[in-house]
């Protein structure tokens, strides 16, 4: 089971187990990690669920489709390292990937 590790912007660590397949942000809900929001339940309408991927893990995923680059146009703060965490789903082989959490999502 792949550990995620949730850095928020004071720069503190919250690491959780999940189950292979499961997208980073349903992790993030399901275990109470703030900053965090998934108001559209995971379609990719709303990007209140911007994460930074930490540069190390970023190439490490698969790649943002143009609807989610379209929709990280609408989130705050983004960055090259922005990602959408409904849009990403956690296998094995990202096992200690680090997720940052941005100050503001919108």
């Amino acid at each position: 089971m792949p550990i995620i590790h949730f850095v928020n912007p004071q720069n503190q660590t919250t690491s959780i187990t999940v189950d292979a397949g499961t997208n980073v942000k349903d992790a993030a809900l399901d275990n109470g990690i703030e900053g965090i929001y998934g108001e559209c339940g995971g379609s990719c309408t709303c990007a209140t669920c911007h994460v930074y991927v930490d540069a190390q893990w970023f190439n490490r995923i698969e790649a943002a489709d143009d609807f989610e680059q379209d929709m990280l146009e609408f989130a705050a703060d983004a960055t090259l390292e922005s990602r959408l965490s409904c849009q990403i789903k956690v296998s094995d082989a990202q096992d200690g990937i680090i997720i940052k959490i941005p100050a503001r999502q919108y």
